[in-house]
């Protein structure tokens, strides 16, 4: 083997390494977390920032790197040809065997080796390539700005819309993944499912509806507000005129009482013009108008301008942190285990969590089990009545008005893989 061969391996060797770093490069700035790269910038480090400003112009870089890689591979497939051909005298043995050869090279350490590693660790990877990947931007600009044209025309000929926003469905999942992977805890990974699903979540998803509102009339004695709002523990209570359907303003205890004593004022006098939003209004813009009005209640009224119920601050900000207890919270178990065996299940429940708990499939939107009730009886329900639903025995053992409260649910199942087991004993 003389020099010039030695030369030739020498350059088939780089040219494979350079097939490796192009490869390399590839899937890490495909693979990268440009939050992870924002991170390390916005800490100073430039190198971070430099990668970062890269990955934003994807298609002018992967542009770059095919290129690249096309003319390396190409480049080591002609060298290795003819060096195969001179070695074994063949042209056909030659051709064949340099094919064979630059394949397999190719393949394990111009493709698979560096794309497994820079998908171990893309942001590592992505900031040690940048000088150079840079570089070859530069030179390689002809050749890949006739290739940008060619890419400007397909899609004008196919019309294929640039969309890459993530919706909240891929946020969801994002957040998923990120769990998963130990870099938040359950407790971080369920603050942040609220907060991305927040601005779905409409009024008529979280309002206290209009039979359970407590309010007081504007021709009431100020001894029965005092009571009610005594009995409540409520800091704000909904005036009406004549009947709930007509609130007419917002009563606040620190204005009802002069100190110790009730104030001297009238009810008109104190109380504050309510805030008036639909059943599909967003609770995110719920939030916004309370805040911009001062006021802490907005009433959800219905088609016909009557009330559907109520919707507090402290209900909108529930569905970012969850339950928000005070002393005057009453602590009320929605499933609850009884000594028979059977579960007590409170009417306010959401359907889909009873769903859940007893393991059966929900379709969305299911409303409450109250209303789920309604629609499986077809009546106003009475104490006693009872339905089977799939493997529920369901009976109804708590009303008010016309209203159900509770209702009692019997897992039949679960009954019969205790008796069969008790069988196989």
């Amino acid at each position: 083997m003389d020099t010039n061969d030695v030369i030739t391996i020498i350059v088939m060797a780089l040219l494979i390494l350079m097939s490796s770093y192009f490869s390399a490069t590839e899937t890490a700035f495909s693979s990268l977390n440009k939050a992870r790269l924002k991170a390390l910038a916005e800490k100073g480090n430039k190198r971070a920032g430099s990668t970062l400003a890269l990955s934003e112009k994807y298609d002018r870089l992967l542009s770059t790197i095919l290129v690249g890689n096309n003319a390396v591979n190409i480049a080591l497939t002609a060298i290795a040809t003819v060096f195969f051909i001179k070695i074994l005298s063949s042209e056909v043995t030659g051709t064949t065997v340099a094919t064979v050869v630059v394949t397999a090279l190719v393949l394990i350490f111009g493709e698979i080796s560096p794309k497994t590693l820079a998908k171990e660790s893309p942001e590592r990877f992505a900031m040690f390539s940048t000088p150079l990947i840079r570089f070859f931007i530069v030179i390689l600009t002809p050749i890949t700005f006739i290739f940008s044209l060619w890419q400007k025309l397909l899609l004008k000929v196919f019309k294929v819309k640039d969309d890459r926003k993530m919706t909240p469905d891929e946020l969801l999942v994002l957040v998923d993944e990120v769990e998963e992977g130990g870099m938040i805890d359950a407790e971080e990974s369920e603050l942040l499912r609220s907060a991305i699903e927040f601005n779905e979540q409409e009024a008529v998803d979280i309002l206290t509806p209009r039979v359970d509102v407590e309010g007081v009339s504007e021709d009431a004695k100020k001894e029965d507000i005092a009571r009610v709002f005594t009995d409540t523990g409520f800091s704000r209570l909904p005036v009406y005129r004549d009947s709930i359907d007509n609130i007419v303003g917002v009563v606040h205890q620190k204005d009802f009482y002069d100190g110790p004593k009730i104030t001297a004022k009238s009810l008109g006098e104190i109380m504050k013009p309510p805030v008036f939003v639909t059943p599909t209004m967003k609770i995110s813009d719920i939030l916004k108008m309370l805040q911009q009005q001062k006021a802490h209640i907005a009433v959800v009224t219905d088609e016909f301008g009557g009330t559907l119920g109520i919707v507090t601050m402290e209900d909108i900000l529930e569905e970012l942190v969850g339950e928000i207890w005070d002393e005057h919270d009453e602590v009320v178990e929605e499933f609850t285990l009884l000594d028979d065996g059977s579960y007590r299940v409170s009417c306010n429940a959401d359907l889909d969590e009873m769903f859940e708990f007893f393991d059966l499939d929900a379709e969305e939107d299911q409303g409450s089990v109250g209303g789920w009730v309604l629609d499986q009886i077809g009546k106003i329900p009475d104490v006693g009545d009872t339905f089977d639903y799939e493997n529920l025995h369901v009976t109804v053992t708590e009303t008010d008005n016309q209203r159900v409260v509770a209702i009692n649910v019997i897992v039949e199942q679960e009954e019969d893989e205790e008796a069969e087991e008790k069988e196989e004993e």
